[in-house]
């Protein structure tokens, strides 16, 4: 079996990026290196003058012609396209050759009311792959695309964390830690009502420091409302990390928190997608503070692996992390119950378990993982 990986550009970090490196890698281990090709889009976006971005004309055309060149080339068995944006490429192999594609969904930009082109692309797609079952469930909902066959497949981390705290965290000042970009147009994080639980916090708990990883359009006003709150003393904005410095914040930390809010808003849809800081805070066996509601709680086991509150209740935000702070030791079991969740549920092998079981549903709905392997050579 070979499949072609249509892919957005890959010169970013972000989580889509991540998830595609995720998927050709596990294509790889399954089918074989030389069963699986990626073709990607060859340039970023530009940015228009009303603030949105798109496409330049000849980068949409030199990706088409080079999909449809591996695909006339190559004769791949299967499509799959690892963001909704690229699905009308595949759209057009299909046509021309009958070659069947996939899509990988993600979150907000399935979510809404969508051009007539990408839901075309949607309803053309043979089978829906998506990170969670709130997304799929969100998405076939609003498009009417119930009798689409569908499959959930959720992103894995390479971190493989210790089974304990830090050895230094009990000694540390009491960190809770935010890690998520600083934009007006994602506010729905919730670090606007993290501020306002800090207060509470901070009152209760007054040697407690909020880390806030990330940056943005948004930051310089979040700053300001943190001085405001007069908690820019006990509030760190410590920018954008990434590697080891962002597994050392990870490390450090005592609880994290993101009380992110969802809105299916057809216009506008906010909200996680999936979720994955609260995996990467979670592999390094630390209690989480969640949304009780979208997707987030939908791995997030409450009272066992962290707290889900209300994410408009600064009330509730407040409670939960002086809860975790002040019992350590409730946090320690919580943070070694997630880890373990972590290592089972969200691992590479646990990743490829779920992909061969959904590409074998492919090849033959009785076929198993060794079927898939023997049809790829």
């Amino acid at each position: 079996m070979k499949v072609l990986v249509l892919a957005p550009p890959m010169q970013g970090v972000g989580g889509v990026q991540q998830y595609t490196a995720t998927l050709v890698r596990a294509l790889g281990a399954i089918l074989g290196e030389g069963n699986t090709r990626i073709v990607v889009v060859p340039a970023e976006p530009e940015l228009l003058p009303d603030g949105t971005f798109a496409f330049p004309r000849s980068v949409k055309f030199r990706f088409l012609a080079r999909a449809i060149g591996d695909a006339l080339r190559w004769r791949p068995d299967l499509m799959i396209c690892t963001h909704l944006g690229v699905a009308a490429a595949a759209s057009v192999v299909k046509i021309f050759f009958g070659i069947p594609y996939w899509i990988i969904l993600h979150g907000i930009e399935v979510w809404g009311d969508l051009p007539s082109g990408k839901l075309r692309a949607l309803q053309r797609a043979e089978r829906l792959v998506a990170n969670s079952r709130f997304t799929l469930e969100a998405t076939v909902s609003r498009h009417a695309l119930g009798g689409k066959q569908s499959s959930v497949l959720p992103p894995a981390i390479e971190y493989v964390g210790p089974t304990e705290y830090a050895s230094n965290t009990e000694d540390a000042r009491p960190t809770v830690l935010t890690v998520g970009r600083l934009a007006a147009s994602e506010r729905y994080k919730g670090h606007d009502v993290m501020l306002e639980s800090w207060v509470d916090v901070h009152r209760r708990v007054p040697g407690a420091v909020y880390e806030i990883v990330g940056d943005g359009d948004d930051r310089r006003r979040l700053e300001a409302r943190a001085k405001e709150l007069g908690m820019h003393d006990s509030v760190k904005f410590v920018g954008t990390l990434s590697g080891i410095a962002l597994e050392d914040s990870y490390e450090r930390c005592r609880v994290f928190a993101l009380p992110s809010k969802t809105n299916l808003d057809p216009r506008g849809p906010r909200g996680e997608g999936f979720g994955i800081v609260f995996v990467e805070a979670m592999a390094h066996c630390k209690p989480v503070v969640g949304p009780k509601s979208g997707a987030p709680a939908e791995f997030i086991r409450d009272g066992e692996h962290g707290i889900l509150v209300d994410p408009a209740s600064p009330l509730e935000v407040a409670n939960a992390l002086v809860t975790l702070l002040e019992q350590p030791a409730r946090a320690r079991q919580m943070g070694r119950a997630a880890g373990e969740w972590v290592r089972q549920e969200f691992s590479f092998e646990r990743f490829c378990t779920r992909l061969s079981a959904i590409l074998a549903e492919h090849v033959n709905p009785s076929a198993t993982r060794e079927d898939v392997a023997v049809k790829a050579g």
